[in-house]
């Protein structure tokens, strides 16, 4: 089946109860078992309950991979994967990465004795550099948050097998609409479910994609044995969010396009970040392995200041200030004093996260509408 039908029937069967076509929301905690040990397959919702296994079987197939996992956040799912490493593992990851997770890798696992080493993957014959015998991990975010750097999936995936390495892959930017990175050989596939999967604003929910029954068998064990799984009344609005995905991000691709065209000939924008514009440095690579380039754009602003960065995010009025991403709705976001405030001035600096640089979350509202907010925030700095 092609995407767009997967994505409204994928995991999901009539209700054998009722026929209802929609996975019922079954909110329980317990199951009644037959015998001491004899189950239909469910014995205890924190392990599996049939709502979130609908789910977890429809992002499976969305991302063309054999099993899902579906966890109570993004960092629920991202703190899973290091949970398979032990003290003295390594980790390379980018030093374009998202606020959470650099703040989970420092300030939780890296006490813990697990080393991670960030570093500029956009170059990925930069990576061997940094491999060595205790190396266990690429983790990469493609395209990267918020700096919308695209990094080389493929590339990554040799280096990986060659050293014996587990590739993740952080595809929230893209959703699986845009990107399957197992196609270009990833292990681990990451989503924050919250963003465009649920693309509605009301749901906070994490997941993993994994083809390797090992893999799969140690990450589910985590899964279950931590806790960080989430209700079925989120995993029922998600599977209901997601059967419109692929239209929803057929809207967010135009009116990224067009959006990210106008900051660019702004006289008052500095930069533009978008993947889609031929001078993006890896836009090669970028349709190599998307099918569109998403509604996710950053900009900074002439004479980098902060505070017109601040007049012109609280001006907007279509744009609504406010963090997270992915949404019907348009989000103006300023990185440095929210998503990204985890990490030290310097730090960010250095992957251009600047006092002026400012990150839209592209909704599905007119866009003479989006273009109109845009010029009339613009106008007030």
């Amino acid at each position: 089946m092609k995407f767009a039908t997967r994505a409204i029937h994928a995991g999901q069967e009539p209700d054998p109860a009722t026929g209802a076509i929609m996975t019922p929301v079954y909110q329980t905690s317990t199951y009644v078992q037959e015998s001491p040990g004899k189950h239909k397959g469910y014995a205890y919702a924190r392990g599996k309950n049939p709502t979130r296994s609908a789910l977890e079987k429809n992002l499976a197939s969305l991302e063309n991979m054999k099993y899902g996992l579906c966890f109570s956040s993004g960092m629920g799912a991202a703190d899973a994967v290091i949970k398979l490493l032990k003290p003295g593992d390594e980790v390379i990851t980018g030093n374009d990465l998202y606020g959470g997770t650099y703040r989970m890798f420092t300030k939780i696992f890296a006490p813990l004795g697990i080393r991670f080493h960030f570093i500029d993957l956009g170059k990925t014959g930069n990576i061997e550099n940094y491999v060595t015998p205790s190396t266990r991990i690429i983790w990469i975010e493609t395209p990267t948050n918020p700096m919308m750097n695209v990094v080389d999936i493929e590339a990554c995936s040799a280096i990986a097998k060659k050293h014996g390495l587990l590739l993740a892959v952080d595809n929230t930017f893209a959703s699986p609409c845009l990107q399957n990175p197992s196609q270009w050989g990833a292990d681990i596939v990451m989503h924050s479910v919250t963003k465009y999967l649920g693309g509605h604003s009301d749901v906070v929910m994490g997941a993993l994609c994994i083809n390797n029954d090992k893999l799969y068998e140690q990450l589910s064990f985590i899964h279950n044995s931590c806790g960080a799984t989430p209700g079925p009344m989120d995993s029922f609005l998600v599977l209901r969010g997601i059967k419109t995905l692929h239209v929803r991000m057929e809207r967010h691709c135009y009116n990224g396009k067009i959006i990210a065209e106008f900051l660019a000939a702004h006289p008052k924008v500095d930069k533009v970040y978008w993947p889609g514009f031929p001078t993006h440095p890896n836009h090669a690579v970028a349709k190599k392995q998307m099918t569109d380039f998403g509604g996710m754009i950053s900009f900074s602003l002439k004479g980098n200041s902060m505070e017109e960065a601040f007049r012109l995010a609280s001006a907007t009025k279509v744009f609504s200030l406010a963090e997270s991403l992915g949404g019907v709705e348009s989000l103006i976001g300023h990185p440095a004093s929210m998503t990204h405030a985890s990490i030290p001035k310097e730090e960010r600096e250095k992957s251009g996260v600047t006092d002026s640089l400012l990150r839209l979350s592209v909704g599905i509202e007119d866009i003479d509408d989006l273009l109109e907010d845009l010029k009339q925030a613009l106008d007030r700095i």
